[in-house]
């Protein structure tokens, strides 16, 4: 495993896990905190995640961010870089509107506080934990554990 994927390997891997559990911590680069959001994937658009929100979010305004993954496993972590805007785009709504959102904005999809953020990636670095079965025992039982035994890692300007 550790670093043999490719880096094209690990992305996917990465967004079959987001699309698992597609929980991230989302904040503007703007010195305020990240918070929890459910990220959309629209597999016409790589490299591409959205998010419904409130227009009143604090990432709603838009610009350069952040967003950090882990995995439901903690078998798979993800740092992406990228901008945000708002595409408040009917067809995309309709596309990745589901009940679990409808949730949220009791208006439906002509809530007047429903925004589309969209966050454009331009950058990610992702690593792999999935250590192998000889690394495990030496967590367990003490030792080192060689690069072949460890997790896979790539910095990709592209999850697609």
């Amino acid at each position: 495993m550790a670093d043999t994927d490719s880096p094209q390997e690990i992305a996917a891997t990465f967004i079959d896990k987001l699309k698992a559990s597609p929980f991230v911590m989302l904040g503007l680069m703007d010195g305020q905190h990240s918070e929890p959001m459910t990220a959309q994937i629209d597999d016409d658009q790589p490299n591409t995640l959205f998010f419904f929100a409130g227009k009143d979010n604090r990432a709603a305004k838009g610009g350069d961010a952040m967003a950090q993954f882990v995995g439901k496993g903690h078998d798979f972590f993800a740092c992406l870089a990228g901008t945000i805007s708002q595409q408040n785009d009917r067809a995309q709504i309709d596309k990745l509107w589901s009940n679990q959102v409808e949730a949220w904005f009791p208006g439906g999809k002509e809530d007047p506080n429903l925004a589309l953020l969209r966050f454009d990636i331009d950058s990610a670095e992702l690593w792999e934990t999935d250590i192998s079965l000889s690394g495990r025992v030496k967590m367990l039982f003490g030792g080192t554990i060689r690069g072949d035994e460890s997790s896979s890692h790539a910095v990709v300007g592209s999850i697609a």
